[in-house]
């Protein structure tokens, strides 16, 4: 599937993370952007994407559109022959996580995949997923074979109580899947990131990566850390999956986006060289402690039981072999993104 790259390029979400480093790489690339936003009168939203299409060669253009608002995608993608789907909300801590996070995931992908179907010119859609629509907790590997995650796998445990982020990126997938697969025009390649860090574009942007690197730096976990392993990887190697994955005219299917596998306690290990006047944990909590403690700082019991002291292990290889992804060293990156937290005030400078 050949894109042809002087035709504008549909980016939901253009705002967020994600997002940020996408538009940058098009926009130098020059590209003509198609972003729809959910509110384009708000030029203190989209100042820092001006600013880079004005250093750039390509072009921005925004629509207003809505998740939630069916229809609202349909003129941002006119004339576009390619979507990136980014557009999803990550947040762990929500009272209402149907109306929070699961509608807006599973009603959003279904209004931007039903506008494809409505526009004859989009030829390939690429969807921001998750290593989550894969496994609901780290517990689950240990029924995978190898106690490895690959493309093969789907998260079956998580459910609108249970991990509801989770739960919601994989209504999401499944439901962009059964869309694609009901028509031969447009294909659907996926990027599957674990936890994503590294600096930001947009200095208002959130994530839940910025919540918990300033907790290891600003005091809250002094005491010790919590026996966390997990998949990490950087933004802008995130960015460059969406790209390739684009670009790459035999790219198809699911692509686990992950860097390094390691556990929390290493990555405050790895900021110790050049950051040791910060408050940075030392070791591991026990188990019950964390299980105990955990509720106060927003991680639930449930979580702690089933995913602390578990093996985290993902296959990265058909990202590197099917795209070329060449991934940072995850050192480099938490290094850059702490003191990115730093310049930016989230984190108090020592």
């Amino acid at each position: 599937m050949n894109i042809d790259k002087t035709k504008p390029i549909c980016l939901t979400g253009a705002t967020g993370y994600v997002a940020g480093w996408i538009a940058k790489k098009l926009l130098e690339d020059g590209c003509t952007i198609h972003a729809p936003i959910r509110s384009p009168e708000n030029k203190e939203k989209t100042k820092h994407l001006d600013a880079i299409a004005e250093a750039a060669s390509g072009t921005i253009k925004y629509f207003k559109a809505d998740l939630l608002d069916e229809g609202s995608y349909d003129e941002a993608m006119q004339g576009c022959e390619l979507v990136i789907h980014t557009a999803s909300p990550f947040i762990n801590n929500t009272k209402n996580p149907v109306k929070d996070l699961i509608d807006p995931a599973l009603k959003g992908t279904t209004n931007v995949l039903n506008s494809v179907k409505k526009t004859e010119t989009v030829k390939r859609v690429v969807l921001t997923s998750s290593c989550v629509a894969m496994y609901g907790n780290a517990k689950d590997l240990l029924d995978y074979p190898n106690q490895t995650m690959t493309e093969e796998h789907w998260n079956t445990t998580s459910s609108e109580t249970e991990s509801p982020y989770n739960y919601s990126k994989v209504l999401a997938e499944k439901k962009a899947w059964d869309i694609a697969n009901g028509q031969n025009r447009f294909d659907l390649v996926v990027i599957n990131p674990s936890f994503v860090l590294g600096p930001g574009i947009n200095p208002n942007a959130t994530s839940e990566s910025y919540n918990v690197v300033k907790q290891l730096g600003d005091g809250t976990m002094k005491m010790g850390v919590p026996d966390l392993n997990m998949g990490c990887v950087d933004v802008r190697d995130v960015a460059d999956a969406h790209i390739r994955a684009a670009f790459t005219p035999a790219a198809k299917g699911r692509h686990i986006t992950s860097a390094e596998n390691l556990s929390f306690l290493t990555l405050a290990k790895m900021l110790k060289d050049n950051y040791s006047k910060y408050p940075l944990p030392s070791k591991n909590l026990p188990k019950w402690m964390a299980w105990l403690f955990g509720p106060m700082s927003g991680i639930p019991r449930n979580f702690v039981s089933n995913n602390v002291g578990y093996p985290w292990k993902a296959d990265n290889s058909k990202s590197k072999e099917a795209l070329g992804m060449k991934y940072r060293p995850i050192k480099d990156t938490i290094n850059e993104f702490f003191q990115y937290l730093i310049d930016n005030g989230a984190i108090k400078k020592r």
